[in-house]
């Protein structure tokens, strides 16, 4: 079995952080676990959007991932309203990005009329979207911590009437300190690998860095001594604003397949040069 041989995996990783890093710990490295990520929920929008569902407003229902129906569906339970919302969803076409989503809507017995292919952008979502006639139908567009302006450009540019939600937004974590240690290790070369779940954490561990005065050599860093692991293109697209390029991109887009992904470069590097 392939190991991380006892590297020091940085996790950044803020929801399943601890799943994450027990899975560093079981194939053999060690995690140095600092939340790059707060997600908080936006009441005020999430409320008006199940009002607006309930009275039949939508015709086709877009949801980007699966931490967002979970807000939306909770909340709509805690109200007391959860099956008004899940027949509502029932009667439109429901749209998912991919299978995060798919299996929230699933799990409440909500079925999903179109999904994106892999690797579940933005692009193979319109792709998939093109099956949908939008022209002049009400269309809600559920985001995730921020708005794809880039979809709803173009969910706009095809006639429907939009509406969109964020139900949630990404701020920096309430105790900055964990990235601050991690951007001071990372610069100093204390740190063997770094792994991106999410594009947010890129930008939110730069603009620590950025504060520091040290964004540059954070760059060099992970150009550098660290091996860089990111989940999928759009993370990949995140690092490279900042002038990285990740190492390693899985094939399988799922925490285990990223852990797994690092695990084999690790092996294959180790045994191309074996002095190291």
């Amino acid at each position: 079995m392939n190991s991380l041989r006892n590297m020091r995996v940085a996790v950044l990783e803020s929801r399943l952080g601890g799943e994450l890093g027990e899975l560093v710990r079981r194939l053999g490295g060690v995690p140095i676990t600092a939340p790059a990520v707060r997600e908080v929920p936006r009441l005020d929008e999430v409320v008006t959007f199940l009002d607006s569902l309930e009275i039949g407003r939508f015709s086709v229902v877009v949801l980007l991932t699966g931490a967002g129906a979970t807000v939306l569906l909770r909340e709509a339970e805690r109200r007391g309203r959860l099956s008004e919302v899940i027949g509502a969803l029932g009667r439109t076409t429901t749209v998912c990005r991919g299978p995060k989503p798919t299996a929230v809507l699933k799990r409440y017995g909500v079925q999903v009329h179109v999904a994106a292919a892999k690797p579940y952008t933005t692009k193979e979502l319109l792709g998939a979207l093109a099956t949908v006639n939008v022209d002049g139908v009400d269309v809600a567009l559920v985001h995730y911590g921020e708005r794809n302006t880039v979809l709803s450009d173009a969910l706009r540019a095809c006639g429907s009437r939009l509406t969109e939600v964020c139900p949630y937004e990404w701020l920096l974590p309430a105790d900055i300190e964990p990235l601050r240690t991690l951007v001071c290790d990372l610069v100093a070369d204390r740190i063997d690998a770094v792994v991106f779940t999410s594009q947010v954490q890129c930008r939110h561990l730069f603009r620590i860095a950025g504060q520091m005065g040290v964004a540059k050599e954070l760059t060099t860093a992970l150009n550098g001594h660290a091996i860089v692991a990111a989940i999928g293109p759009v993370c990949a697209g995140a690092l490279a604003e900042f002038g990285v390029t990740p190492d390693v991109l899985p094939a399988d887009l799922k925490m285990g397949g990223l852990i797994s992904a690092l695990t084999d470069y690790v092996e294959l590097r180790e045994s191309s040069h074996p002095e190291r």
